[in-house]
């Protein structure tokens, strides 16, 4: 059997009044990220952390924020696109570990949702995805509540 190991970050500014989204999951939340799409900064790096483990480049390569076509979409889609690009190459998911770093909202009560969330959307039990979460301690620009960063890896399965 094969296997391949990708890791991916991905970190986007904050500001007041825009919608939070992560892991597929709107966020109750007085802050959101600043984006192209729709923000969701834990499905950009788990898109990079996949592709990165077939060497096939990285999310901007693949929907690139100087196109209309993903001004506003829905990161689940995008995440949708790379399991396909995966599935072609015959590929499968083994298991995926997310650790999202961000100081305020506390993200706890959405953590099942969002392995509920990207578990189905993978096509993967609910066992293989792993999201954490946690703050810098106010250090840095996650801890002053400027940004959201988050790191993902992947382990692809090919039999």
């Amino acid at each position: 059997m094969d296997i391949r190991i990708g890791n991916g970050y991905d970190v986007h500014a904050l500001a007041e009044g825009l919608p939070l989204w992560l892991g597929g999951v709107q966020v109750e939340s007085p802050i959101g990220c600043i984006a192209h799409s729709d923000g969701d900064v834990a499905i950009h790096a788990l898109c990079d952390a996949l592709l990165g483990a077939l060497a096939l480049g990285d999310i901007g390569k693949h929907f690139p924020d100087t196109s209309n076509e993903f001004k506003g979409i829905d990161s689940k889609i995008l995440l949708k696109r790379v399991m396909e690009l995966l599935e072609e190459e015959g590929w499968s998911v083994g298991n995926v570990d997310i650790t999202i770093a961000m100081q305020r909202p506390k993200l706890a009560p959405y953590i099942v949702p969002m392995r509920e969330c990207l578990a189905s959307v993978m096509g993967v039990p609910v066992s293989a995805v792993s999201v954490k979460a946690t703050t810098t301690e106010k250090l840095g620009f996650v801890g002053r509540s400027e940004g959201c960063e988050v790191y993902a890896v992947a382990l692809l399965t090919k039999a």
